[in-house]
């Protein structure tokens, strides 16, 4: 190989060195612009802040609910506590009632007592008969006017079908006055206490 052959051999390899460089510097990536990572800087900091906003959004809100559930807790105590009172109440007033049930009927009783006493105190010093069976007869007419005030009442029953709700047989009796089934014969009264019957009649029925 003569000079000029070698010259033109390496003019043609600084060529393709220089073609390759120009390769790899096209190819090659771009250094990172500083406006884009500014810009992603700003970004990862917005989604930090909104992240920890969120985080404390989440926060006060569980404190609250915590707040509104002690409070809840402090009502629910408090309705029981009432109700346990009134429980209470209720159970005393209902025993209260049950002992002291007949305490207006006793109040209303007792002037008859009264009067009972007076009349077997005045019998001892006076034989008057008559004046004693008024003076009971007035006392039983008093007795009477209080149990009828509490709704106590005697049935009639002589003339009237015979009623096993209302009246208890104790015998069967020929009557030509009544036909059969009827009561002919109070032997003891019964009595209605308001619309319930307090004790049957005896009686006899016609047969």
């Amino acid at each position: 190989m003569n000079t000029e052959q070698q010259q033109k051999a390496s003019q043609a390899e600084e060529v393709n060195e220089r073609e390759g460089q120009a390769t790899y510097e096209a190819n090659a990536p771009e250094p990172p612009d500083a406006s884009n990572q500014a810009a992603e800087a700003g970004d990862e900091q917005a989604q930090a802040a909104e992240t920890s906003a969120q985080e404390g959004a989440v926060k006060q809100e569980l404190e609250q609910l915590k707040m509104q559930a002690e409070e809840n807790q402090q009502r629910y105590l408090r309705a029981q506590a009432d109700f346990d009172n009134f429980r209470r109440r209720t159970i005393k007033e209902k025993e209260d009632f049950a002992k002291y049930a007949s305490l207006k009927l006793i109040e209303q009783l007792l002037p008859v007592v009264d009067n009972f006493e007076r009349a077997l105190a005045a019998s001892k010093d006076n034989k008057d008969h008559e004046a004693l069976s008024k003076g009971v007869d007035m006392i039983f007419r008093q007795l009477d006017q209080v149990l009828a005030g509490e709704g106590l009442q005697a049935m009639s029953t002589v003339g009237t079908p015979f009623n096993p709700e209302f009246h208890q047989a104790i015998m069967q009796v020929e009557s030509e006055e009544y036909e059969e089934g009827i009561v002919v014969e109070e032997v003891q009264k019964g009595y209605m206490l308001k619309d319930k019957v307090l004790r049957p009649a005896m009686v006899k029925v016609s047969s």
